[in-house]
C-alpha cells in the first residue's frame, strides 16, 4: 500500500509597498522614508517593493516633483519641466503589477504626500510643502480600479496585527 501525503492548500497574501517606506533609497532625493511600522506589520507577510516614479522612467536622485493641477493630473518639477507622462507611465505599470496579484493581493501601503502614492493628502504644486486633501497619480489609478489602499500611517494599529483601513473620500 502506497501513502500519499498531501499538503494543504496555503493560502499566500501579498501586499504591495512603496520601496521606500521598506528603507530602499527610491525616493527623490536618492534616500528613503524607512517606516519601523510598515517593517513591523509586513515582517511575517509577503510583500513587493514598487517605486512608480522609477517605473515610470525617472532617475533616483531626480528633482523633486509636485501635482500642479487637479482633478485634471499634470505633474512638474521644480525647475518647471512638465513630467506627467513619467507619472502615468508609472502608474500604468505599478497597476500591471497589482492586476497579475489581484487574486492574492491582500492591500498596498503607499507612502502619503507623494505625487505618486499619496493617498489622502498630496503637496498644492507651489513646492511649499503645502499639503492639499488629494490623491496621488498612482494612488487615483489603483483606487479607481478598486484596490484596497492604505499608508503608513494607517496600518497594524490593532491590537491582533489585523489592518486598520483608513477611509477616506477621495476628491472628485
Amino acid at each position: 500500500m502506497v501513502k500519499f501525503w498531501v499538503k494543504k492548500k496555503e493560502v499566500i497574501t501579498i501586499f504591495l509597498v512603496s520601496a521606500c517606506l521598506v528603507g530602499l533609497n527610491t525616493k527623490y532625493d536618492g534616500t528613503n522614508n524607512l517606516n519601523p511600522r510598515v517593517l513591523e506589520f509586513l515582517k511575517d507577510k509577503l510583500f513587493i517593493p514598487i517605486c512608480p516614479e522609477q517605473l515610470g522612467g525617472l532617475p533616483t536622485p531626480r528633482l523633486p516633483a509636485e501635482i500642479i493641477s487637479y482633478p485634471e493630473l499634470k505633474v512638474i518639477n521644480i525647475k518647471g519641466e512638465d513630467v506627467t507622462s513619467n507619472f502615468f507611465r508609472g502608474a500604468q505599470e505599478t497597476l500591471k503589477i497589482a492586476q497579475f496579484y489581484e487574486n492574492k493581493l491582500s492591500g498596498i501601503i503607499l507612502k502619503e504626500k507623494s505625487p505618486s502614492c499619496g493617498v489622502n493628502y498630496i503637496y498644492d504644486g507651489s513646492f511649499q510643502k503645502r499639503l492639499i486633501p488629494g490623491m496621488g497619480v498612482t494612488a487615483r489609478l489603483l483606487f479607481e480600479h478598486g484596490f484596497k489602499l492604505f499608508t503608513e500611517k494607517s496600518i497594524g494599529r490593532e491590537a491582533d496585527g489585523n489592518l486598520s483601513w483608513q477611509y477616506f473620500s477621495p476628491p472628485e
